[in-house]
């Protein structure tokens, strides 16, 4: 009797510890799953959702056929030419891009986007444009110095690297503090347009965008002011935690320094003295 209730005690811890190694099997092989798809979702990637400012020339805009295009959009294009994604252009308002991004509207933020001040915000490629934030002025105009925009208006575009250097304590506020009014815009065209009716004395905007701005509204009407704001570089933004796909993009746009499609990109948007990627 003894020896039958020993070997029924036996029995059950062989069969309990049968059952313990089965679930913990079967939690392995659902972790390995989940692990498997995880990088399935990854390389199994079919398009790229890219979050620019329709109104942010030569990086971003719409041309005069109507489709989106600029410097960032064609490096993005050729990124997802070599991955064989589709590019999904998605314009959004610049002052609601981290919503866009965090609610996954978008998969990166590419358009002119300063790294400077943001790193801990977003995961970045690397650098690939050197830019500085200058003021643009009537070449008649009496503003020959930062210290001359004493009790004028100013314009900016909201949520700008512009913006914030004129408001950041350790940038330009002191300098802005001077100004009559700094004066927000939501693009630089409608700036830019407020700046040729008179209502600004200045416009603080990027070196590139200026550029092209002053060139589609007339040679010789505008000038850029010797003094620079600041100086910053340009990247493309994920969101925090994202760095597969940021390491996949990453790669890719060194190749495409490396076999020529940055700098000629560059060239044909005019800012091929900007470019620092390699």
């Amino acid at each position: 009797m003894k020896k039958r209730f020993l070997g029924l005690i036996l029995s059950c811890i062989i069969a309990g510890g049968v059952l313990m190694g089965c679930a913990d099997s079967s939690d392995s092989t659902q972790g390995a799953d989940s692990s498997s798809e995880q990088e399935a979702d990854e390389s199994g990637r079919t398009q790229l959702i890219v979050g620019f400012d329709a109104e942010y020339p030569p990086y971003g805009y719409m041309d005069d056929s109507g489709e989106y295009t600029g410097f960032d959009l064609e490096l993005a294009q050729a990124v997802c030419d070599m991955e064989g994604w589709e590019l999904v252009k998605q314009p959004i308002d610049w002052g609601s891009k981290d919503e866009e991004l965090g609610s996954g509207q978008i998969d990166c933020i590419w358009n002119g986007f300063t790294i400077n001040g943001r790193e801990d915000e977003y995961e970045w490629s690397d650098a690939y444009v050197n830019n500085e934030q200058v003021v643009v002025v009537p070449v008649d105009s009496d503003i020959k110095q930062l210290s001359d925009l004493a009790g004028k208006v100013v314009g900016v575009q909201q949520a700008s690297a512009a913006y914030d250097v004129l408001t950041d304590e350790e940038g330009q506020k002191e300098l802005s503090d001077t100004f009559g009014t700094l004066q927000q815009f939501a693009d630089y065209n409608e700036a830019f347009a407020e700046l040729m009716a008179g209502s600004l004395d200045a416009l603080a905007i990027d070196v590139g965008v200026a550029e092209y701005q002053m060139a589609e509204r007339g040679e010789g009407k505008y000038t850029v002011l010797e003094e620079t704001l600041n100086s910053e570089q340009y990247g493309v933004g994920f969101k925090l935690g994202n760095t597969s796909l940021r390491d996949v993009v990453n790669e890719d746009l060194h190749k495409l320094a490396q076999d020529g499609t940055v700098a000629q990109l560059a060239e044909k948007y005019g800012i091929a003295d900007m470019i620092c990627l390699e």
